[in-house]
């Protein structure tokens, strides 16, 4: 083999096996090795601003209800009743005093103690200690919810190095509201769509109003403690819609990753964040969850042309991994190779091969 030869097969770093996209009892093993025990963002702050507001989520396949109690603590429980395991509350979000189950009415109140349960007027309920919905670990940072269904996983504060350090420069962040919100089943696994966000090697062939608006010959992702950074600052006198960039509050665009699922996007203009989370649904199809937050729920031209740039952006991208999907399931191919700029994409996969004990 001639130096060359071996040069390439020095740079010839694989990628996860195909399998692992197109294989239905892989989720199974993602689901309890990863999962239920990462911490995983449902909500910001401020959709739970009044006592008994409440919003329903699910992690894992589990079904969680999370609520504002009357001492202005935020707590999450599995949304199951203790008595036949009903599903307890049924709407998305809402407001209520307390929390009833529509099968037999027992009642719970918002630190998920027992109220009342009438068909056990002459015998104990069965709760454990003082509370009767089983908790799950929440914290909060940045104004930003999480949960965690292993009880034994690290502090959140822990668990991302320094990413909410690194945000302490936006300090927007604590104005913020949530302002529009969209959901889209993607037919695609929820690991190729994190797979193209990580890098930005098609950005110049899939999105040219992006490129044409940054500086991609100083466009980095950095690969941090279970966190990816990456972006670049835009390029001078360049707008994007009504946005006069280099007249914005925050200049350079900045595109977060968080082990396993979660993006958080802070765009050029105005104070803006978006968080996005790619929930599997099967083995080839996904939810992609699209939070959007500004400072003013009345969004103005320019926030309005933010969101149109951010739509376009994200259809390109969908269209990608979408034809992504159908190679992870031909005999063509085994696996890929990531070039030396997907150095995001390698962390990424280095860590799904250590949560399924994969060494392939």
């Amino acid at each position: 083999m001639s130096v060359q030869e071996k040069n390439l097969e020095v740079n010839r770093v694989k990628t996860i096996p195909y399998r692992l996209y197109a294989d239905p009892s892989i989720l199974a093993i993602e689901q309890e090795k990863i999962f239920a025990k990462s911490w995983q963002y449902v909500g910001h702050v401020s959709q739970l601003q009044k006592t008994g507001d409440f919003f329903t989520c699910e992690v894992a396949g589990e079904p969680l209800v999370v609520v504002y109690g009357k001492d202005e603590q935020i707590r999450a429980f599995y949304n199951v009743c203790p008595h036949r395991a009903t599903k307890l509350e049924k709407q998305a979000e809402g407001n209520k005093k307390i929390l009833q189950c529509g099968y037999h009415g027992w009642t719970f109140n918002l630190d998920g103690s027992l109220h009342r349960a009438p068909n056990f007027k002459t015998a104990a309920p069965f709760c454990e200690g003082e509370a009767c919905l089983r908790s799950v670990r929440l914290e909060i940072q940045a104004s930003m919810i999480f949960v965690n269904l292993d009880d034994h996983a690290r502090p959140l504060s822990e668990s991302y190095g320094d990413f909410f350090d690194s945000l302490q420069d936006l300090t927007f962040l604590g104005e913020l509201k949530k302002v529009w919100s969209k959901s889209r089943v993607i037919k695609t696994n929820w690991k190729a769509f994190m797979d193209n966000y990580l890098e930005c090697d098609h950005c110049p062939i899939a999105h040219p109003s992006f490129t044409a608006t940054l500086d991609m010959s100083q466009y980095k992702v950095i690969a941090c403690e279970n966190y990816s950074v990456q972006g670049t600052m835009v390029k001078p006198e360049k707008t994007l819609g009504s946005i006069e960039l280099n007249k914005a509050e925050f200049q350079g665009g900045r595109f977060y990753w968080l082990w396993p699922n979660m993006a958080v996007t802070v765009y050029p203009g105005s104070g803006n964040m978006t968080v996005i989370r790619m929930v599997p649904i099967d083995h080839e199809t996904t939810l992609g969850i699209y939070d959007v937050f500004f400072r003013d729920e009345n969004l103005t031209k320019e926030d309005q042309d933010l969101l149109q740039f951010m739509e376009q952006v994200r259809e390109e991208d969908i269209e990608l991994v979408e034809l992504a999907q159908i190679g992870f399931k031909s005999k063509a191919f085994a696996y890929g190779y990531l070039s030396p700029t997907e150095n995001g994409v390698l962390q990424f996969h280095q860590m799904v091969r250590e949560a399924l004990g994969i060494e392939e």
